[in-house]
């Protein structure tokens, strides 16, 4: 049976609702970032740019670097238009768009992560770089799919646990990277560990300013917390719902991110323009070793 319109979205041109993209408009490895203006700052290191689209916050340029063809979008802020993003990128390749048919042959993409986040551990201080071993989805959007093949139960149990997760939240869920692209990102410059993907700024990531939260030591809580090894990085919004619909999907994920805080401490970067700058070169090169 086809996918209903009201189910895949596109518009009069053909082009996915939201992204506004074709799939001859995006490569198969795939930079996000958050801020649309980080975009420019990815795509200015491109030998060429060969289309530029932008509707709402999703802004996309497609070109080639080093004679590697990338496109780098996007997202905006949150794991609801990671949604968006990754459900339709993946129709781009992997549905016929005319039929409304998923294909039988498969495209795997190569998507990584471009982002900035406060460290929750003491020595892992601003101006590094963090990759994600596994993302710890602590805003709910992953429930909504059948996740049960991705997650690993016995770590999230014991997060609940220690963290006296209440029962009206959410349950955490837990996902891994890309092992193959963890090996081609990873370097003696790299902090590895697992990244909380919160739903908001403040109250969710334990910012206080006029509004109280319900549990003011989660944050030491999470900086505790080790499972096997395995213990909690940093703080974000994105990346659970890239690791988890990526593996769904069938596709590969990572995600690296320039620490501009340490949450700790209470300190923040005095440069963190840089810090993505440089992160972004490293990002680059790195795709084409």
């Amino acid at each position: 049976m086809p996918i209903n319109e009201s189910e895949l979205i596109l518009n009069p041109d053909g082009s996915v609702y939201h992204l506004n993209l074709k799939p001859e408009h995006v490569a198969k490895t795939i930079i996000f970032v958050g801020d649309q203006d980080r975009v420019e700052q990815v795509s200015k290191h491109f030998d060429t740019i060969d289309f530029k689209t932008q509707k709402r916050e999703f802004k996309t340029h497609t070109g080639t670097f080093k004679g590697t063809r990338l496109s780098v979008i996007s997202t905006g802020i949150g794991s609801d238009n990671i949604d968006i993003v990754l459900n339709e990128l993946d129709a781009l390749f992997n549905i016929d768009l005319k039929t409304r048919q998923p294909k039988t042959e498969l495209t795997r993409l190569e998507i990584i992560r471009i982002g900035t986040s406060g460290s929750l551990q003491t020595d892992i201080p601003v101006d590094t770089f963090v990759l994600n071993t596994h993302a710890l989805d602590l805003n709910g959007m992953l429930n909504f799919y059948k996740t049960k093949s991705i997650c690993d139960v016995k770590m999230e149990t014991a997060f609940i646990n220690h963290t006296n997760w209440h029962p009206n939240k959410a349950r955490p869920l837990l996902v891994k990277n890309s092992t193959l692209l963890e090996e081609k990102f990873e370097s003696e410059v790299t902090f590895k560990g697992v990244t909380a993907t919160a739903c908001g700024f403040y109250g969710p990531q334990g910012r206080i300013l006029r509004l109280a939260v319900k549990n003011e030591m989660l944050n030491e809580k999470m900086e505790s917390f080790n499972f096997n090894g395995l213990r909690i990085t940093n703080l974000e919004m994105e990346t659970s719902a890239i690791y988890g619909l990526s593996k769904l999907l069938g596709h590969h994920a990572i995600s690296l991110n320039a620490i501009i805080a340490n949450r700790a401490h209470g300190t923040f970067s005095k440069n963190p323009m840089q810090v993505v700058e440089n992160l972004i070169t490293y990002t680059l090169y790195k795709i084409i070793e």
